[in-house]
C-alpha cells in the first residue's frame, strides 16, 4: 500500500491531474470514478489506484472485478488518493491512461458520410466534454479543433464525456484554416454557426458530408473561420435570449442531423 503523499508516483498522478504540459509530455492523463474506470478500454489502462474502502464498499459491482484481473493496481491510503485527486471529494479510485492519437484525416475514412463538429478556441472545459458527449449520441464521427481550444485531457473534460472521450475521435490541428480548406475539397460541406445567419438551422440539408463551426464561448467564431462557411445557420430565439451556450447549441445542430440521417425530412419554412 503507498501510505505517504512524497511518493514519487503520486507526484507524477497529481501533476497529470493538474499540468497540461505534462500530460503532453508524458501521453498519460488522469481518469477518475468508478463509471470511468469500469469503461476505459484495457489497452489503455497504464496504471490504476484504488482505496481499500473502495474495494470494500463495491466488491460486488463490476468495476471490482475488472480491477481485480489486473496487475496494474495499487492501493493507496485515503489522504495519497486525495493528494491525487482533482475532486474535492474523490471516489476511490483513479486510473493512469494512454493517450489517444488519431489523425484528423482519418476521420474522413468512414463507412459513414463525415458529421464532424469543428471547434475553434473552444476554452471551457465543462463545454468540450458536454459536446463529446452529445455528439456520441447523436452518431457524430469525430471532432476537429484547433491549438487554442481546451485540452481535451483536462480531468474536468474527461468527467464531463462520461466515457465518450474513449470512443469518439478527436484530433487538434495546427492551421485551422488550410484543415477547412481541405475538408472543402474533400466535399465536406461546412455550417457556421452564427448569429448573422438568414438560415433557421432545421432548413437546411445535413445528410451529406458536413461539419458544424463552433466558435469561443464569448466571442463566436472568428471572421477567418467564419468566412470558410459554405452556409450560415441561426437557431431562432424566443423570449430576450439572443444565443445558447457553445455546447448547447452544438448538440441542437447535431441532433438535427441525426434526425435528417434517420430518414427524416427536412423542415420547411
Amino acid at each position: 500500500m503507498i501510505s505517504s503523499t512524497s511518493n514519487s508516483r503520486v507526484k507524477e498522478t497529481a501533476a497529470l491531474a493538474k499540468k497540461a504540459k505534462y500530460r503532453k509530455e508524458t501521453g498519460l492523463f488522469v481518469v477518475e470514478g468508478p463509471k470511468m474506470v469500469e469503461e476505459l478500454p484495457e489497452d489503455r489502462i497504464h496504471s490504476i489506484y484504488v482505496t481499500e474502502r473502495f474495494l470494500k464498499e463495491h466488491e460486488k459491482e463490476q468495476v471490482a472485478y475488472k480491477v481485480s484481473k489486473l496487475s496494474q493496481v495499487e492501493v493507496v491510503a485515503d489522504e495519497v488518493m486525495k493528494a491525487m485527486s482533482d475532486t474535492q471529494t474523490p471516489q476511490g479510485i483513479l486510473a493512469v491512461a494512454r493517450q489517444y492519437e488519431y489523425d484528423w484525416k482519418e476521420l474522413l475514412k468512414t463507412k459513414k458520410k463525415a458529421h464532424l463538429i469543428i471547434l475553434e478556441t473552444l476554452q471551457d472545459p465543462g463545454n468540450l466534454g458536454t459536446i463529446l458527449r452529445a455528439g456520441e449520441g447523436a452518431g457524430i464521427t469525430g471532432v476537429i479543433m484547433d491549438g487554442g481550444t481546451a485540452d481535451i485531457y483536462n480531468p474536468k473534460v474527461i468527467r464531463s464525456t462520461m466515457g465518450s472521450v474513449f470512443r469518439v475521435p478527436f484530433a487538434y490541428v495546427k492551421d485551422l484554416k488550410e484543415t477547412l480548406k481541405v475538408l472543402k475539397n474533400q466535399g465536406v460541406c461546412l455550417y457556421g454557426a452564427h448569429l448573422k445567419g438568414s438560415t433557421d438551422y432545421d432548413q437546411e440539408d445535413y445528410t451529406q458530408s458536413m461539419g458544424f463551426l463552433i466558435g469561443n464561448e464569448a466571442k463566436g467564431l472568428s471572421n477567418e473561420t467564419a468566412s470558410m462557411a459554405d452556409h450560415y445557420v441561426r437557431i431562432p430565439m424566443a423570449g430576450k435570449v439572443e444565443s445558447l451556450n457553445a455546447a448547447i447549441a452544438a448538440s441542437v445542430l447535431m441532433f438535427e442531423a441525426a434526425r435528417q440521417r434517420r430518414g427524416l425530412p427536412v423542415k420547411k419554412s
